[in-house]
């Protein structure tokens, strides 16, 4: 039987929220003495634990049917294959960054200077576009350090919080691109491989929505039921349960986290009471 064979990172911010992940997804996995090379107990999988920046080459290849890694590396790689989902994890930013004690007016600064990257792909299409001429240092790691030693007049390369950059003297003058994990896939599977990656993708979809959503309960009188049906989103309509006590109803809906508060605001001036909040793991539409 054919297996879907993923790759992810083998060590790194996103080695373990990509297991977490396929976790979240019941996929069991095994991996107690750090091998190159794993079976899922319970689903047609093979993972690869591979250096995130490998990562698009076996994709392209057919090596790993589909990975996980940054768009930060699937941007610099520029490898044919197809991204086919945001994960919503390992959001960071890549940034500009220069001394902390130089005078920094605007893009214009960095003409004719010196700039040290992992990301030289990127970088040289950037200040490209902008029409600014740039020198720029290909570094495999330890760029904050490129400045210090008097390799780069400043740096381009992932920020997080920031405090790295704060530990190596550095401030962040430009925040260029934002990137989160992603799932990548080769573009030529096969039809049964596909299926099963139409059911990890079924998974994770049920999962994102379920971490950015709230399932919340609450009294209300009757009369009040329409005005409430018109604040709550749902994901079709409240649903609507009469209580014991006459003229009341429980209503029942599912509200996305970024318009959570709002929505209880909304809620408490129309009569709403006793709102119960609960976190929602799965949700399948």
């Amino acid at each position: 039987m054919d297996k879907l064979k993923i790759a992810i990172q083998k060590s790194g911010r996103l080695s373990e929220k990509s297991l977490q992940l396929l976790s979240e997804c019941g996929i069991k996995i095994s991996n107690g003495n750090r091998k190159l090379k794993t079976e899922a107990k319970n689903f047609p999988m093979e993972i690869l634990f591979l250096r995130d920046d490998d990562i698009p080459q076996y994709v392209e290849n057919g090596v790993a049917d589909i990975g996980i890694l940054g768009e930060n590396e699937v941007w610099e790689k520029e490898k044919d294959v197809d991204e086919i989902e945001k994960l919503g994890f390992g959001n960071c930013r890549l940034s500009l960054a220069i001394p902390k004690d130089e005078v920094y007016t605007d893009l214009d600064y960095f003409n004719g200077k010196r700039i040290a990257t992992s990301y030289p792909k990127i970088l040289k299409k950037y200040f490209g576009v902008k029409g600014i001429d740039v020198k720029i240092e290909e570094l495999g790691g330890s760029v904050e350090i490129a400045t210090g030693i008097g390799l780069a007049d400043g740096i381009f390369d992932i920020v997080s919080t920031g405090s790295t950059l704060l530990m190596n003297g550095l401030k962040e003058v430009e925040a260029i691109i934002k990137s989160e994990a992603v799932l990548i896939a080769n573009k030529n599977i096969n039809e049964t491989k596909q299926q099963l990656l139409d059911r990890l993708l079924f998974r994770i979809r049920a999962y994102k929505r379920g971490i950015g959503s709230k399932y919340i309960v609450m009294n209300a009188p009757n009369k009040s039921i329409p005005k409430i049906c018109s604040i709550l989103p749902g994901m079709k309509s409240p649903s609507v349960l009469p209580l014991a006590e006459e003229g009341w109803s429980s209503v029942h809906s599912v509200v996305q986290e970024d318009q959570f508060w709002d929505v209880i605001d909304a809620l408490k001036d129309v009569e709403a009471q006793g709102i119960l909040v609960m976190n929602i793991e799965k949700m399948i539409l």
